[in-house]
């Protein structure tokens, strides 16, 4: 099989987000919104789709299925992204300038996403 390296890089991407998930779930509960309960699953279910979405990109029969499962899963945690910026104690100490690059951050790894949509 013949991957591009910036596939690759996507797939490694989420395998490696997706597993901080689990190794460092505290560091994701802040992040969560305060409206949100069982952030404990809410955490692992996104780190474990992360992985296995990410690892389906590297199979050319789920890469499509897994790409627009990305999107989704974007899609889903976007409003994290706009919690941290309306929250301070959500943002993980970051400056508020990173939180804001987040957002367009968050667009580009859609389309990124949306590349490899069949």
């Amino acid at each position: 099989m013949n991957y591009s390296w910036h596939l690759i890089l996507m797939a490694i991407f989420y395998i490696l987000s997706g597993a901080n998930h689990l190794w460092k779930p505290e560091l994701y509960f802040k992040m969560i919104p305060s409206f949100l309960v069982y952030k404990d699953f809410i955490n692992f279910m996104t780190g474990f789709l992360q992985i296995l979405f990410g690892a389906s990109l590297l199979i050319p029969y789920y890469q499509s299925v897994a790409s627009s499962s990305i999107i989704i899963l974007l899609l889903l945690i976007f409003p994290s992204n706009l919690y941290m910026v309306f929250e301070k104690k959500a943002r993980l100490g970051l400056p508020f300038w990173i939180v804001l690059l987040r957002l367009p951050l968050q667009i580009a790894l859609i389309y990124w996403a949306y590349l490899y949509v069949n």
